[in-house]
């Protein structure tokens, strides 16, 4: 009877394993021939082994691009589960127009982050940005400097507005694990003197583990793959100084030299693979 139900059940999972070789095992494989070899996107592909990685190790602005891409990841990826945390627990209260909190707070989420950075690219252009005018009629003009124009400013207002646009998606989901957790926990914890802090301590967190889980996983995700946002509001600059590496790597295929872009993107996917294996790794001790 269990051959049986194993044969069923493999026959059943085929579909599922035909979708995940050809939609990932297969350009994962010829993803890795590629970035073996010199393949400009038109002309025949030469094999030279590891020359493609030694090229971007020894590249300063490779180098320079991994920085930024991490140090967005850092700014990001904990400011979204804190402000998302913060925004679900408010929104797990009772008061009136709740509803359509949650709807402004989400709302940002689901508009295409090109068309956002280009909105906030007008909002924050010195001398002429509608943020200028507005602090200028109040008199307060000089505070507004080129904020993109220097690598610290411009990285923060990057990973201000990635928070901004996408803390409501992080809220959903803790939202949704917050109301799965039974009230009568709370009562239980209260009737054994537990405070505020403590029940969050002892009892909302450790049951949030699979919101927390998701969210850590794709917030990581999402920002060390960032691309639409930078592009946008800075289009990597001033200079190189805030390029990502998923515009370096668009710029080196079309810059005709997809073998060497097909390498970086082999090392970027290692590079989100590492946190995201230890991030699962972590949550599933703590839970």
């Amino acid at each position: 009877m269990k051959k049986k139900t194993w044969g069923i059940h493999t026959f059943m999972a085929i579909p599922a394993f035909l979708l995940f070789a050809v939609f990932f095992l297969y350009p994962l494989g010829r993803g890795l021939q590629m970035s073996l070899t010199n393949w400009d996107g038109i002309g025949k592909a030469e094999f030279i082994g590891l020359g493609n990685f030694r090229s971007f190790f020894s590249d300063k602005r490779a180098m320079g691009d991994i920085r930024n891409t991490l140090l967005f990841a850092l700014g990001s990826a904990p400011l979204l589960n804190i402000v998302g945390l913060g925004y679900a627990l408010l929104m797990n209260g009772r008061f009136r127009g709740k509803s359509l909190a949650r709807m402004f707070i989400y709302m940002p989420a689901i508009i295409s982050p090109l068309i956002m950075g280009y909105i906030w690219y007008l909002l924050l252009q010195p001398g002429r940005g509608f943020l200028f005018h507005l602090l200028d009629k109040m008199g307060k003009g000089a505070w507004f400097g080129n904020w993109l124009g220097s690598f610290g400013s411009a990285m923060l207002v990057l990973i201000l507005v990635n928070v901004w646009q996408y803390a409501g998606m992080t809220m959903v989901i803790y939202l949704a694990g917050l109301q799965s957790i039974p009230t009568e926990l709370y009562e239980a914890g209260k009737m054994d003197g537990a405070s505020g802090i403590s029940a969050f301590r002892y009892i909302t967190i450790p049951l949030l583990g699979p919101s927390i889980r998701i969210n850590v996983i794709t917030n990581i995700i999402g920002s060390l793959s960032v691309f639409d946002i930078v592009m946008s509001l800075t289009g990597g600059g001033p200079g190189y100084q805030t390029e990502t590496l998923s515009i370096y790597i668009m710029r080196m295929c079309y810059g005709s030299k997809t073998g060497y872009s097909t390498a970086v993107a082999v090392i970027m996917f290692f590079i989100i693979l590492i946190p995201v294996l230890a991030a699962l790794r972590l949550t599933r001790e703590k839970e």
